[in-house]
C-alpha cells in the first residue's frame, strides 16, 4: 500500500505541475492589477509604471496600476495579501515591506507567508548629507563635530520607520552619539530642511537628493549601499569610512499572493529579468538614482528574511513605536 500511496502522490504532483505549466503558458488572458501601496508620483509608483508598461508589452495584456496608499504601505499590502493567488494581482513594494513587521504592533500581512517574492527589481542607497556651511567633508569629520556637542546637531529624515530614519538610528546606536533625529512627512520636506539649513544633516533616499548634491546645495558625506552609487560615484560608502554593518537601501520589489503557481512566478520573473536589461528601462531607472538588481525569487526571499530581522532589531534597540 505504501508503494501505491507514493505512486499516487507522484502522479498528483505531476498533474499539478503540468496544470500549472499549462496555466502559465496561457497566462495572462485578461488585464492584470498591479497594486502600489503608495500615492502616485513617488519613486515606487514611477518604477511600477515603467514595469507595468513593459509587462503589458511583453505579455500582451494590460497591467493596470492601482494606488492604495496609507498606513506606511500596510493598506495596499494587506489588500494584496488577501487577493486570489491566480497571477492577476501583483504588488510592487518598497522597504516598508521589511520594516513594518517590526515597526507596527499589528500588520495585515506576514512577510514570509502572505506572498511569494518574484524579484527585487531595483534598489537605491540612502545618503547622509550636510548643508555646505558645515565644515565636515567626511563622515569622520562630521562625527567629530557631533561628538563635541551632540545636542547642537540634528538629522532630518523622511519619517519615522523609513529606512533613512532607521539608517540614522543605526548610526546613532553604533557611534553611541546622542544626536537628534527629526522625522519629516516625506523626503521632499526633509531634503528641503537641510537645503534651507534649518537642519544641519540629512539622511534621505538618494533619488530626491541627487539634484541638490549635483547643484552644490548639499554636500554628500556617505552612502549606505554595499557599494558606491553610479549616480554619485565619488561619494564613499559608510563601510569605506570605517563603519561596518550600516548597509541600507530602498528596495523596489515585485510580489504575488502566496499560492500563486511556480510557473506563473517563473514567467513573471523572466519578464522582469528581460525588461530590466533593456536600455530604455535601465536608463530610466538609473536616472531616478536606483541600481538595477533583478534578483531571483529565491534571492529576494532570502533578502526579505535578513532585512526583516535586521530592522526589527534596530527598531527595538532605538525604542521606536508606531501605533
Amino acid at each position: 500500500m505504501s508503494c501505491l500511496k507514493i505512486a499516487a502522490s507522484v502522479l498528483v504532483t505531476a498533474v499539478a505541475l503540468a496544470a500549472g505549466a499549462a496555466q502559465a503558458q496561457d497566462y495572462p488572458t485578461r488585464p492584470v492589477r498591479m497594486i502600489v501601496p503608495f500615492a502616485a508620483g513617488g519613486p515606487t509608483d514611477v518604477i511600477a509604471r515603467v514595469v507595468a508598461q513593459k509587462l503589458t508589452e511583453g505579455m500582451g495584456q494590460q497591467v493596470v496600476i492601482d494606488n492604495r496608499a496609507g498606513a506606511g504601505g500596510n493598506i495596499g499590502m494587506g489588500l494584496a495579501a488577501a487577493s486570489a493567488p491566480d497571477g492577476y494581482t501583483l504588488i510592487v513594494v518598497s522597504s516598508s515591506f521589511v520594516v513594518n513587521p517590526g515597526l507596527y504592533a499589528s500588520i495585515p500581512y506576514d512577510p514570509y507567508k502572505s506572498f511569494i517574492p518574484v524579484s527585487n527589481m531595483a534598489a537605491s542607497p540612502n545618503v547622509f548629507t550636510v548643508h555646505p556651511t558645515i565644515a565636515a567633508k567626511t563622515m569622520k569629520d562630521l562625527l567629530t563635530l557631533v561628538a563635541v556637542d551632540p545636542k547642537k546637531f540634528s538629522v532630518a529624515t523622511p519619517g519615522i520607520g523609513t529606512t533613512p530614519d532607521l539608517s540614522a538610528q543605526l548610526l546613532k546606536l553604533t557611534t553611541k552619539l546622542d544626536f537628534i533625529t527629526v522625522p519629516f512627512g516625506g523626503a521632499g520636506p526633509a531634503v528641503g530642511a537641510v537645503v534651507a539649513n534649518q537642519v544641519q544633516i540629512g539622511c534621505t533616499a538618494l533619488p530626491p537628493t541627487t539634484p541638490h548634491i549635483n547643484g552644490g546645495r548639499l554636500r554628500a558625506i556617505a552612502v549606505t549601499g554595499p557599494k558606491r552609487s553610479g549616480a554619485i560615484p565619488d561619494v564613499p560608502t559608510v563601510a569605506e569610512v570605517g563603519f561596518k554593518g550600516q548597509e541600507a537601501d530602498t528596495l523596489q520589489g515585485l510580489l504575488v499572493p502566496a499560492g500563486t503557481s511556480k510557473a506563473i512566478v517563473a514567467k513573471l520573473h523572466g519578464q522582469v529579468a528581460k525588461m530590466m536589461m533593456q536600455p530604455d528601462v535601465k536608463a530610466r531607472i538609473e536616472g531616478l538614482g536606483f541600481d538595477i538588481i533583478a534578483s531571483s525569487p529565491d534571492a529576494f526571499a532570502a533578502q526579505v528574511k535578513v532585512e526583516v530581522e535586521k530592522w526589527t532589531k534596530v527598531v527595538k534597540a532605538a525604542g521606536i513605536k508606531v501605533n
